[in-house]
């Protein structure tokens, strides 16, 4: 039988709002009367409810986390970020799966709102414009981690995918690469739109192009890179830039059971820097995104909307590294 605020006021016979001071801390209470009434919470293993006590502080210490694939390992090392900076300000996360369903995105949104969480974070995934908007609207502050909207007007914490693929793609052209293929993925949109960008950018500085029977979407899924591996081995690409991890090894092995040499006759390099990268072999190079970083950041940057300290930028852009490992030459 669940223990209520009404059975601790009367075992310690006391009132319910005496009960509700000592809960949440507050002052006006006596030492004795504190003391008898945390005596009976240990006692009768009285456990607040996170929204009962929202009532009294108008706060109920509670985040809600969208999370567009709760298996995918970039997502939940984003989390792990998340969660630390959430117990260090003793915040509570509910963690929902979208499966990048704007529509479900959109029900776990209102949801968390009907349960009355402090703030909302979006763990990466493809943000839609109804979301955003729905976003714009809320009663709640909103961080994007991972992830930006198109128009990248809402909080965020991200790395410069636009400066990374042009520095990769540098490289490659120094190297003396002549042929280029993308493989993106549905969870990323927005990331794979700039990825896009910088490649098709630099390319162009050079009079060179991206054609479009080298670029690939998908899923973002290693079964996916397989196929996506089939599909643009027709335009005989010397390099592959590509969004997941999943994917990039769906590339590397495909390549090699067609009978090709990783990196000799294909490079490949991913965004993602999952601990995937060093399990594979060869290793997987990779833009390395301060995934953990993101997640803390993100929740920090939340923290900051949630109790009113000053924002001195909410578009957080961190640092990345590329690390070129046997994918790559």
């Amino acid at each position: 039988m669940t223990v209520t605020i009404y059975d601790v006021a009367r075992e310690a016979k006391v009132s319910m709002a005496t009960v509700s001071r000592v809960v949440n801390g507050n002052p006006n209470v006596k030492p004795a009367t504190r003391d008898r009434v945390n005596e009976v919470i240990e006692r009768l293993n009285y456990r607040p409810n996170a929204v009962a006590r929202g009532l009294a502080s108008k706060k109920t210490t509670t985040v809600g986390v969208i999370i567009p694939d709760i298996s995918n390992m970039y997502y939940s090392e984003l989390a792990r970020g998340l969660e630390d900076i959430a117990k260090m300000y003793k915040y509570q996360t509910i963690i929902s799966n979208s499966d990048n369903d704007a529509v479900k995105e959109q029900e776990i949104f209102n949801n968390l709102l009907s349960k009355q969480v402090d703030g909302i974070i979006f763990l990466g995934g493809t943000l839609s414009e109804k979301t955003a908007d729905m976003i714009r609207k809320s009663s709640v502050p909103v961080v994007l981690s991972g992830t930006l909207d198109q128009d990248e007007s809402l909080p965020s914490v991200n790395i410069d995918y636009v400066e990374a693929s042009r520095e990769i793609t540098h490289k490659f052209i120094e190297s003396g690469v002549q042929r280029f293929a993308f493989v993106g993925g549905g969870y990323s949109e927005k990331a794979q739109i700039d990825v896009l960008s910088g490649i098709k950018s630099l390319l162009e500085e050079h009079a060179m192009e991206l054609p479009e029977s080298a670029q690939y979407i998908g899923t973002e899924q290693y079964l996916d890179g397989e196929k996506a591996y089939r599909v643009i081995k027709e335009t005989n690409p010397e390099v592959v830039l590509c969004i997941s991890d999943e994917q990039a090894i769906g590339i590397v092995h495909a390549a090699q059971d067609d009978g090709r040499v990783i990196p000799d006759d294909l490079q490949v390099i991913s965004f993602n820097n999952t601990r995937l990268v060093k399990m594979v072999r060869p290793k997987l190079s990779s833009v390395m995104q301060p995934l953990y970083d993101i997640g803390a950041v993100g929740m920090r940057l939340l923290t900051k909307y949630m109790n009113d300290e000053p924002i001195e930028n909410q578009k957080v852009v961190l640092p990345y590294r590329i690390e070129y490992r046997g994918t790559t030459k």
